[in-house]
């Protein structure tokens, strides 16, 4: 057995793999796309030629080609010495990486209430993974637990208490390995601990969410019971008025077709009618694309309005975070944010921003801001890799 870490992440139609060594340095990744449909098809990083899928394809197959052509670069001897699991929710039960058991299966089945399109998806990835490296340490990574230690007064919705005692009806939150991620750079990037840093940290991507992080700990973000609420994204509504719901099914729509307008054709697909990829919505705006333009300024508008509500739950601010996608390359989202923010006393470097901090170790500030900026990208499956090593336990590579 070799001592590398495999990081698995299967989402409803797709499948992401990393490899890794024991000293963390990523060796190897590549993506499957389009499971379950004829045209299914699979890409190894830095390998030009596709890997080879059955028509069809599901995660066990896509995982079965993915690792075979790893075997056959080299990178993986024989098999991993442990794997770890994006896990989208984790309800209540996991405040940290689990190693997979019986008992932990269980748990994750039962948050599948939670997140139908996410957690029986994650299942049929250890249960790939399970067939093709019996005996192996695997270990499942949360996106819920590093909000586990939001304040009861974060968490708890404003409805009758027993829909939470009975049905675990609270805020969860979401993204946590990346927002957990941004803390332990950013304590890097301003010489500090992490046990002492505070940040706002903004995952932008076509999901998006929002934490507070006050001393190394989540204590409010923009994701609740579910990945829909909070700020505007790629095909998500985020916030709106529950009342929609009534008023929807007033005019004839069906519960599933409400969730599938709020979760599919929301967001920044729906205000522009064209496209939820950020890259072409700025592009058409250019052109003078009015729905275009609009939905870039609903986006930006939003995220400054939680940027200051995250401000509520802090002491201190260390510094703004931008990451995921659109947070890592948009200059113009970054820059149309935080012209709504100067009340707060955030200014920007214009050639920095342009620059996406790339010279200056992520930092985007102004000179005259009273706040640091700081432009990271986010390493959710080194966070995966660390924690899948952690819970494996010593000596997994004897």
């Amino acid at each position: 057995m070799d001592g590398t870490i495999l990081v698995i992440n299967c989402g409803s139609s797709s499948l992401k793999i990393a490899l890794f060594d024991q000293q963390l340095n990523k060796l190897a990744s590549g993506l499957a796309e389009r499971l379950g449909k004829d045209d299914a098809f699979a890409t190894l990083q830095g390998r030009q030629e596709p890997v080879r899928l059955p028509a069809g394809a599901g995660h066990k197959e896509a995982l079965n080609a993915l690792t075979s052509a790893l075997q056959g670069c080299g990178l993986l001897d024989d098999v991993p010495a442990a794997i770890g699991h994006r896990v989208v929710h984790g309800g209540e039960t996991f405040r940290k990486a689990a190693l997979i058991n019986d008992n932990v299966l269980a748990a994750i089945k039962d948050c599948a209430d939670l997140a139908p399109l996410h957690n029986p998806v994650n299942l049929a990835g250890i249960e790939a993974t399970t067939a093709l490296f019996p005996g192996v340490p695997q270990a499942a990574v949360f996106d819920t637990a590093f909000h586990q230690t939001l304040p009861r007064k974060a968490y708890l919705y404003a409805v009758p208490l027993q829909l939470y005692r009975d049905w675990g009806v609270r805020r969860y939150g979401f993204h946590g390995t990346s927002h957990q991620f941004m803390v332990n750079e950013s304590a890097r990037i301003l010489g500090k601990t992490q046990a002492t840093t505070s940040i706002i940290s903004a995952h932008l991507g076509n999901g998006c969410s929002i934490t507070a992080i006050r001393d190394g700990i989540s204590v409010d973000t923009s994701m609740g019971l579910t990945p829909l609420e909070g700020l505007v994204m790629g095909t998500r509504s985020g916030d709106v008025d529950p009342g929609l719901f009534d008023f929807l099914s007033v005019k004839g729509m069906a519960s599933q077709e409400v969730h599938r307008l709020l979760n599919n054709d929301s967001g920044l697909l729906g205000l522009s009618g064209q496209t939820n990829d950020m890259r072409t919505l700025c592009e058409l705006a250019d052109h003078g694309h009015e729905p275009s333009q609009t939905a870039i300024d609903v986006f930006c508008f939003r995220l400054a309005r939680y940027i200051g509500a995250m401000m509520a739950s802090l002491t201190q601010l260390d510094a703004l975070v931008f990451t995921g996608g659109i947070g890592e390359n948009s200059s113009l989202v970054r820059r149309k944010t935080l012209a709504h923010l100067t009340l707060f006393g955030f200014t920007i470097d214009d050639e920095l921003n342009d620059q996406h901090g790339s010279i200056s170790d992520g930092q985007i500030e102004g000179a005259d801001s009273q706040f640091r900026v700081l432009v990271i990208p986010t390493n959710e499956e080194l966070v995966i890799a660390r924690e899948a090593l952690a819970a494996a336990g010593p000596g997994i590579a004897d």
